[in-house]
């Protein structure tokens, strides 16, 4: 059955950044996507609702905005329970906290009612997919991907596996990281919408046999998503380096246990040197960018110019980092992304910014032949948002000249009040706040 929404359009066909925004961007003041078994079967101007038929039933939204859904390409759903955590920075803040937190998990009970919390946080903030980092315990996995499941989301999950520097209850080993991954893969990967990522911590917490083992595991899977964390602090890289001194650099710690890779996405890259970078490009690796989270742990501020440089643009996509990010919205993640470009004499557009939070995170994870766009033949997961969600955005409306400042006004001032709907494979979500 075929339905169809009806409102102002937009969508990225490449990276406004690289190919200015007049190619980089497709953009409908009166547009229409027409849906059919959770597809976008049609993509264009109103008009095209005249060569519909009668029983096509269409979904009006005046002075709201379809988007394609926002994608988060790298978070912890089990910090969910301890977002807006005082204090500390980053390895203190995971000793004192995280660690502490993802314990519980070991109780599927709780990881499952956190996951419920989770997803529907996701979905009220416009979030259709995203690269979910659970715990140590495969039951953590199994409960997200199940509630994920229900919902038809599209979902990049994995079990962290660390097995040094944490406390005991949250190591496993070389054997137990190889064997519960593969387990959770057989399990999982590519069933409906789920797909699993290989997903070391961060390479201080893993043994060189552990990194060995994951390295097998990725070699197996060659097109498998790889996700863990780079080059976030000063700290982190000191530790890094006097854990493998016979690296030139963290990154390289990553390249040689080989889970440097197309649809590698390794989160920050705060602090990386210029040959760090060229050899993410070379690799065809990914970064997050997780503006909120590195302003909140006083990590530093990402050079997204700098990373997307030609000749040799660094893919990047945009992510929240619960629980260390503030907020689920991506909104608010880009806002934050601007001022972490402004802290480096930069002003990141609002064209630019909406691409890093929907194609920009999608071809970082690689999915972008699925989502990220609306395009037809790719699923249909959208967001719709209201343009006048507050009365202080709504007065701010009335000055906007363009669809660009129109963007960045929602960038820098909306929030979850501006998501008036999320699609999920062609269906609209209930408009459900904490799961309960």
């Amino acid at each position: 059955m075929k339905t169809a929404i009806r409102g102002a359009l937009l969508t990225f066909r490449r990276d406004p950044l690289l190919a200015g925004v007049e190619a980089g961007m497709y953009y409908e003041s009166d547009g229409v996507v027409v849906i059919e078994a959770g597809g976008v079967a049609a993509v264009g101007p109103a008009t095209l609702l005249s060569g519909l038929g009668a029983d096509v039933a269409v979904t009006h939204y005046p002075e709201h905005l379809i988007l394609p859904g926002f994608i988060d390409c790298h978070v912890h759903y089990p910090q969910t329970e301890m977002i807006a955590a005082y204090g500390e920075q980053l390895i203190d803040w995971l000793n004192h906290y995280t660690f502490v937190t993802e314990q519980a998990f070991a109780d599927k009970s709780h990881a499952a009612e956190v996951a419920e919390v989770f997803l529907a946080e996701q979905l009220r903030h416009g979030v259709t997919s995203s690269a979910v980092f659970c715990t140590v315990h495969p039951d953590s996995v199994d409960a997200l991907f199940e509630a994920a499941e229900r919902r038809q989301m599209r979902l990049l999950a994995g079990k962290v596996c660390m097995d040094q520097y944490a406390p005991a209850e949250l190591l496993d080993n070389a054997e137990r990281a190889y064997a519960e991954s593969k387990a959770l893969i057989e399990r999982w990967h590519r069933r409906g919408r789920a797909e699993y990522a290989i997903t070391p911590r961060f390479a201080p917490t893993s043994s060189v046999a552990q990194l060995e083992a994951l390295g097998a595991l990725a070699a197996e899977y060659p097109d498998m998503a790889i996700q863990s964390h780079l080059a976030e602090t000063p700290g982190e890289i000191a530790w890094v380096k006097s854990l493998h001194p016979d690296c030139p650099h963290y990154t390289a710690v990553y390249q040689r246990y080989g889970l440097l890779r197309p649809r590698a996405v390794y989160g920050h890259g705060v602090h990386l040197a210029d040959e760090e970078l060229q050899l993410l490009y070379d690799s065809g690796a990914s970064l997050a960018h997780c503006p909120s989270s590195n302003a909140f742990l006083g990590s530093g501020r990402f050079d997204l110019r700098r990373a997307r440089a030609v000749p040799r643009p660094v893919r990047v996509g945009l992510a929240t980092d619960l629980g260390a990010g503030t907020s689920f919205s991506m909104l608010q993640t880009m806002r934050s992304a601007y001022e972490a470009a402004q802290t480096h004499g930069v002003a990141l557009s609002a064209p630019q910014a909406f691409y890093l939070a929907t194609r920009g995170s999608a071809e970082a994870l690689g999915i972008a032949d699925k989502v990220g766009s609306i395009e037809v033949g790719l699923e249909a997961d959208l967001v719709v948002l209201n343009l006048r969600s507050t009365p202080l955005i709504d007065f701010r409306m009335r000055y906007v000249r363009d669809i660009e400042e129109a963007l960045f006004v929602q960038m820098i001032l909306g929030d979850d009040r501006a998501v008036a709907a999320t699609y999920v494979a062609g269906q609209l979500q209930p408009a459900a706040g904490l799961a309960g």
